[in-house]
């Protein structure tokens, strides 16, 4: 496989393959691009698949703010534009960037669409719960591990290998992945993404959720939603579970929903076996 580093407008996007087909995709809330790598690996010839470093994150991490769906949306737009994705390209995107893409869909016609464990609106939060506090209850270790700086990329390393998400699942890509995260002097190395972005866009999640409602009645382009059946911290219920996702399936005729087995939110990127059944959702 190929890998291509390339800015569009300052902005980072890594592009996996050289095939003429087009694949457009963005990461998580606190993730980067690399997250892609091993589904880029499993692509046909004919395909490509550009990942972008959102704004505040990766080697975007010093684009300005305001942050926001919204604004990463036009950040994708002006990017499809860029590498001529047309109306016969893919989008897709896992968790946050689920979300981003369903906001994209409802602006252009895309082939298809792909969400991966993300893109279907929360509960609405309890009576007296704020944006801010359901914000810090889901991204709480991503937000600490903002607040640490690391002495060494081993040390990074070593706290991604304790993540319940990873253990006993490590690979040479997850490696990579955190790897590209890392930024900052020997002895302070810290996260490249931006703690503001990453809580603005969580923030977004919650604050904005009638707004993703009506974005995805809007979309015309089909989708399928690939959900992992563990969460972020490989607990046994799915950030995604089925009751949120049943009455979107019944009210989109566009919306097709599939849970790939033995994986949690983290893994359905990164498992080899869960990394097949995307990239064929992805191709097919």
């Amino acid at each position: 496989m190929t890998v291509a580093f390339d800015e569009v407008d300052g902005q980072r996007i890594v592009t996996f393959g050289k095939g003429p087909r087009k694949i457009i995709a963005m990461h998580g809330v606190s993730a980067v691009s690399m997250c892609w790598a091993t589904i880029g690996r499993r692509l046909p010839d004919d395909w490509s698949l550009i990942a972008i470093d959102l704004r505040g994150r990766g080697q975007s991490d010093s684009l300005p703010g305001p942050y926001g769906l919204d604004r990463h949306a036009e950040d994708v737009l002006r990017i499809a534009d860029r590498v001529g994705a047309g109306p016969d390209a893919v989008l897709t995107g896992h968790s946050m960037g689920a979300y981003v893409a369903v906001l994209v869909a409802a602006q252009r016609e895309f082939a298809k669409v792909v969400l991966v464990d993300g893109g279907i609106p929360f509960a609405p939060l309890p009576k007296g719960q704020d944006p801010d506090t359901a914000t810090q209850a889901l991204l709480g270790p991503a937000l600490e591990r903002l607040r640490q700086t690391y002495a060494s990329p081993e040390e990074y390393v070593a706290f991604f290998k304790a993540h319940p998400a990873f253990a006993g699942k490590w690979t040479d890509d997850v490696e990579a992945y955190v790897r590209y995260d890392l930024t900052g002097p020997e002895g302070a190395l810290r996260s490249r993404a931006v703690g503001e972005a990453v809580l603005e866009d969580g923030r977004w999640l919650f604050a904005e959720r009638d707004r993703i409602a009506a974005d995805l009645e809007r979309v015309s382009t089909p989708m399928t939603l690939l959900r992992a059946p563990r969460g972020l911290l490989d607990q046994p219920v799915g950030m995604l579970p089925d009751y949120l996702v049943r009455p979107w399936v019944d009210r989109l005729p566009t919306l097709h929903d599939e849970v790939v087995p033995d994986c949690n939110h983290y893994t359905i990127l990164f498992d080899e076996r869960c990394a097949d059944i995307v990239a064929e959702r992805l191709t097919s």
